[in-house]
């Protein structure tokens, strides 16, 4: 297969991919149960139908057309009929609230959006008023529509058909959106893809179709993906990595997406359709092994024995198979027997049984988390992007996998580490610019073209591989000089089970201080299994036995950090078990699930105040959003609970 030359937007590769590729599957869907399959040459008759119906209804190259929704094939088809007419889509997180939405759709000059269901065009039409540009909204499923004024609204399935029908009584159309794609250059904005939002205000990162095209080519050659593998995409549409790893690898090499029916169904539809080709941010793959140890707490007593001895063989000889080393025949003969026991049972049971290559990324991974599921045979790298370089920054080659690193140079990157320690590249794929922001772009930018990364790293002398440390404004000093890292002590925090989400702050402090939200599946078990009665998640956080228990994986963390000679001094001294879960419609997280540092520390500046000022307790009344919509007010008094750091002989008080 080769890519280039006159297949530099996707619409092309779309259309050489039904010439090459016809009666191959090139998208499926769950829907009612039923897995239903499209071939490539039935999705580029569907999206030329569709590229029709668009420009019928006044769709015209430059414009753009939002998509909000889960992944669905006609949202997908979205994009491609869009680009066909050389217009821009702009895919928006479908759990935005109305703000985020309205923002995003008036800064980006919508003219249509796409829309998977009722409660998301309930959501466009209810910020429309301040979408001045907006013209129409498309749907994809009609349940709950009918009795809706249709006079703004229009079936995605009516598009398609009012296209297809124009199509056919008029062969000029059809050479009309066939000569628009053909004089599609590899210089079109392909794409805009809205930044999370960590930091700020969301931007909108406009990407080339060259710059995509030539940055999956690359990485399609590293993976070896053809057109024999099969991608789960259930990512959201508006990330960067679904439209990359799924949406634009998808197309470059030919293989299959597979939509799941629901957010629910993923885990089932994963099992079902058992892709070759498998990306999952680290909590995903930390849920599955909670959910996994929570299981084991309940089986047979021989049933753990057995899965505990050859876990055991899985960590001493697991990654060397895996990577073709030498290991002892009696390791072989023992992991062949664990592989017919227990690893390939498990990758079944978690639907990974067919995965090739995997991929994690977005935050660090626990060493032992990559590390088991390395050892049980899963190929599992790791890669660090951004939305500015289309993705892939670094990826781990097969053979050089280390869980300390995110590997050497994706194919044909340049990183270079600036005097202050930030992370600076050049890629393919790298963004144009900011839209409707040269100003933002400009500071983006060095003056010799590289992308300014914001992440503060180093290459290890060893592998010469990258390490990211934290983003680099981030990065601090306690009072006694001390480097202090909050992502790296939040990652070790959230390796433990018990622990979903951590946020730290120390800098310019005498310590470091610590809060923490419990994971609720595995630390209800825990309560469930020893008698624990409690009436919400509020009350378990609260719970004195929780605080102990928790107590002992902030010991471990401070333990492993006093062998570290540089943070050693950066143990937690104090920490508090939040009485809610950080959300994303209360502004705590980014869509991508991503703390927002700066933001917690201000709406809950009163508990941080106490962690500082020897208090055992503090009172919090803060606003929460309810899933639908609604605000209410969430009070509560906090526990505040002291540690004794190692190495310290100073007693800091037991817990409150």
């Amino acid at each position: 297969m080769v890519i280039g030359g006159p297949f530099d937007t996707f619409p092309k590769l779309l259309l050489r991919n039904a010439a090459q590729f016809g009666g191959r599957p090139a998208f499926r869907h769950k829907d009612l149960g039923i897995w239903q399959t499209w071939t490539w040459a039935q999705v580029a008759e569907i999206v030329r139908a569709y590229a029709a119906g668009l420009q019928r209804l006044g769709l015209q190259p430059g414009e753009t057309i939002a998509i909000v929704g889960s992944n669905r094939p006609k949202l997908y088809w979205t994009v491609l009929a869009a680009q066909a007419l050389r217009a821009i889509p702009v895919p928006v997180y479908s759990d935005a609230v109305a703000d985020e939405l309205a923002y995003v759709l008036a800064h980006a000059d919508v003219k249509f959006v796409a829309a998977q269901d009722q409660e998301l065009v309930d959501k466009v039409l209810s910020v429309s008023d301040r979408v001045p540009h907006l013209h129409k909204v498309f749907y994809d499923e009609p349940r709950g529509l009918d009795d809706y004024d249709h006079s703004r609204l229009i079936a995605i399935h009516d598009v398609i058909e009012d296209g297809r029908a124009a199509l056919a009584a008029n062969a000029r159309l059809g050479g009309q959106i066939d000569e628009i794609i053909r004089q599609g250059e590899g210089s079109d904005i392909s794409i805009i893809l809205y930044t999370s939002g960590t930091t700020g205000a969301s931007k909108g990162v406009m990407l080339s179709a060259r710059g995509c095209i030539d940055a999956v080519t690359d990485t399609v050659r590293f993976d070896r993906l053809t057109d024999n593998d099969v991608a789960l995409a259930y990512l959201p549409l508006a990330w960067v990595g679904d439209h990359y790893l799924n949406y634009a690898q998808g197309l470059a090499a030919g293989f299959c997406m597979a939509c799941p029916e629901s957010g629910e169904t993923v885990e089932q539809d994963l099992r079902e359709i058992g892709p070759t080709f498998y990306f999952a941010p680290p909590r995903v793959f930390e849920n599955m092994l909670t959910r996994l140890m929570i299981r084991m707490e309940d089986a047979a007593p021989i049933k753990r024995r057995m899965f505990d001895y050859f876990l055991g063989v899985a960590r001493r000889h697991g990654e060397s198979i895996l990577t073709g080393k030498p290991v002892p025949l009696s390791g072989r003969l023992l992991y062949a027997l664990g592989r017919l026991i227990l690893y390939e049972p498990l990758k079944n049971v978690l639907g990974l049984s067919r995965v090739r290559v995997a991929y994690t990324a977005g935050e660090a991974i626990g060493p032992d988390l990559f590390a088991f599921y390395r050892s049980i045979g899963l190929n599992l790298k790791q890669l660090y992007g951004q939305t500015e370089a289309f993705l892939y920054v670094t990826c781990q080659p097969d053979g050089e996998i280390y869980s300390d690193t995110v590997g050497p140079a994706a194919p044909n990157v340049d990183i270079r580490i600036a005097e202050s320690g930030e992370v600076q590249f050049r890629s393919p794929g790298m963004f144009v610019g900011y839209f409707k922001d040269q100003a933002k772009t400009a500071e983006t930018l060095t003056a010799d073209g590289y992308v300014k990364t914001g992440d503060a790293g180093f290459f290890d002398e060893k592998t010469r591989h990258l390490k990211i440390i934290d983003r680099a404004k981030d990065v601090g000093r306690l009072a006694d000089g001390t480097i202090f890292a909050p992502k790296y002590l939040e990652n070790k925090l959230k390796f433990f089970p018990n622990i979903k989400e951590a946020v730290a702050y120390g800098d310019s402090k005498e310590f470091v201080c610590a809060i923490l939200n419990i994971d609720p599946a595995a630390v209800a078990n825990w309560a469930e299994r020893n008698n624990i009665a409690y009436g919400s998640y509020q009350e378990l956080a609260g719970h004195p036995l929780v605080y102990d228990m928790v107590a002992k994986d902030v010991a471990a963390v401070n333990r492993s950090l006093a062998e570290e000679k540089a943070m050693a001094s950066a143990q937690i001294r104090r920490f508090l078990i939040l009485p809610k879960q950080l959300d994303a419609d209360d502004g705590e997280l980014t869509r991508t699930q991503k703390v927002r540092r700066g933001f917690v520390a201000e709406r809950y500046a009163p508990l941080i105040t106490a962690l500082y000022d020897g208090s055992h307790e503090a009172d919090i009344s803060t606003e929460v959003t309810f899933e639908d919509g609604r605000k209410g007010v969430m009070a509560a008094r906090v526990k505040i609970c002291d540690l004794q750091t190692v190495g310290s002989t100073e007693s800091l008080g037991k817990a409150a």
